[in-house]
């Protein structure tokens, strides 16, 4: 297989984005499509950046004083039926169980679109006192919604996330711990994954069914479409009501709990092949990159005994030093298909040894980001190598950032706004009145919906609606979305 024809496996991103980023998948083997209908197979180079993204963030969750539990996959229709606001907003996604074998079950099960449900009905049986808040439970598990449009990681009808579900004494603390989570995921997702975020709050027309209010940090792609990567709840008493958590207070007061709910998925994989990638492959955030560095041996002469050895003692070197490295030995293979095919895969550090390189004790390490070539010596190799990642990992950062603000418009006039969407896309800051009525003809004229509402607000001017024109004070941002 020539480069060449490497490269033309994966449509130009320049050329059509929505075929780039499946194809970009499957060619990498992040994931397959599995034979059921909207389901993926998520294979193992796609499923080694879940489990670095679980590893990272779990300790965050931690270190905030989470801890991790585990609910059922299945949910009686009761629960669900219990607090039909929020059925209602599932209603048409929920899968359900209808049979046990060949036996008729006496209650349809749904199969967990979401958890409040059912953790609602197990925290009313734990909470009984004020001493036994608050509750702080995460657990990782899968989901499952019969959605009708899919695309891989973006949006399948089971994925994996994390959902967090906490239990308060009062609305001040259930709000504290909202916007902790709305903050640790922006650290996280900036810090490790490399993509700027907006944050905010959601309005009541995007908020999540049965939430007193949602807030959430929003990417924008490379598209100029923006990308919802994590959304925490201030749940309020809604769901204590509904299943009777209460807890007798310092008074000796029956009150209800006040709760939040707070989640990211594996949506975060398809955000880092959409921000980052280009047209040669993947771009991947040494942070959380499956490998991140690969050696390639230049398989020339005797090259086994002379260059291999050597760059095995280095691989040994990378490894024990805590890095994620693979030694690319094969001899079927050329190391110019070597060079397409790691670069295509998004690995953010290759080097190169050859004859000359282990006579002369040095190495050629090429920059995946960048494409730029620097020689290294092996001595001292394992520092300058972390060095390295670290500065790779700021200028994709850096760039995305770039990309970001460059692609970000604040507007006055409605014909300038739809210009924009056209033309360019990207997040667009503009005044909006609060009415839901406007919201709504702007999404049904141009496909835009506020993606959050900044939090916080700040010292605001004031301005006149976008849609309207009547006097506004509530700065928003807009954009078509995934």
């Amino acid at each position: 297989m020539s480069e060449e024809r490497l490269v033309t496996q994966i449509t130009p991103k320049s050329e059509d984005f929505s075929r780039w980023y499946v194809d970009l998948i499957r060619r990498a083997e992040l994931a397959d499509y599995a034979p059921m209908k909207g389901m993926m197979v998520i294979r193992p180079y796609g499923y080694a950046i879940w489990e670095n993204i679980q590893r990272l963030l779990d300790k965050r969750i931690k270190d905030t004083g989470h801890i991790n539990a585990y609910f059922p996959l299945f949910i009686p229709e009761s629960f669900l039926r219990k607090e039909m606001e929020h059925l209602k907003g599932f209603a048409p996604e929920v899968a359900w169980v209808t049979h046990g074998g060949d036996d008729e079950l006496e209650e349809r099960l749904a199969v967990r679109p979401t958890s409040e449900a059912i953790i609602g009905y197990m925290y009313s049986k734990w909470i009984k006192s004020w001493r036994d808040l608050p509750v702080l439970i995460n657990q990782w598990a899968n989901v499952v919604r019969w959605e009708k449009v899919t695309r891989p990681f973006l949006r399948t009808t089971e994925f994996l996330w994390q959902e967090g579900h906490t239990a308060h004494a009062s609305f001040e603390e259930a709000q504290a711990e909202t916007l902790l989570i709305l903050e640790m995921y922006r650290e996280f997702v900036e810090t490790e994954l490399a993509i700027p975020v907006i944050y905010g709050q959601k309005t009541e027309r995007e908020k999540f069914a049965g939430a007193l209010a949602t807030y959430a940090i929003e990417a924008l792609m490379s598209d100029g479409k923006a990308l919802q990567m994590g959304t925490s709840h201030n749940l309020g008493q809604h769901f204590a009501r509904v299943f009777n958590i209460r807890f007798e207070d310092n008074n000796q007061d029956l009150q209800y709990a006040w709760q939040t709910s707070w989640g990211v998925s594996t949506r975060l994989i398809g955000a880092l092949v959409m921000a980052h990638g280009d047209d040669s492959g993947l771009v991947f955030p040494p942070q959380v990159a499956p490998i991140q560095v690969v050696i390639v041996p230049i398989s020339v002469g005797n090259w086994r005994e002379t260059v291999l050895p050597v760059a095995t003692e280095i691989k040994n070197n990378l490894k024990n030093a805590g890095l994620r490295v693979f030694l690319d030995d094969r001899a079927e293979y050329t190391p110019g298909w070597k060079f397409s095919e790691w670069e295509m895969r998004g690995v953010p550090l290759r080097l190169e040894i050859g004859p000359r390189d282990v006579k002369n004790n040095q190495v050629v390490a090429c920059r995946r980001e960048n494409q730029v070539k620097i020689t290294l010596e092996i001595t001292g190799l394992e520092t300058k190598v972390k060095e390295l990642l670290a500065e790779i990992q700021r200028a994709i950062f850096d760039k995305a950032l770039s990309f970001q603000k460059e692609n970000t418009y604040e507007v006055e006039d409605y014909k300038e706004f739809k210009s924009i969407l056209e033309e360019k896309r990207g997040f667009i800051k503009a005044f909006w009145c609060g009415s839901e009525e406007c919201e709504a003809k702007i999404k049904e004229e141009t496909m835009a919906t506020i993606r959050v509402i900044p939090h916080p607000q700040g010292e605001q001017k004031k301005g006149r609606c976008l849609y309207c024109q009547k006097p506004a004070s509530i700065a928003a941002v807009f954009a078509r979305s995934y």
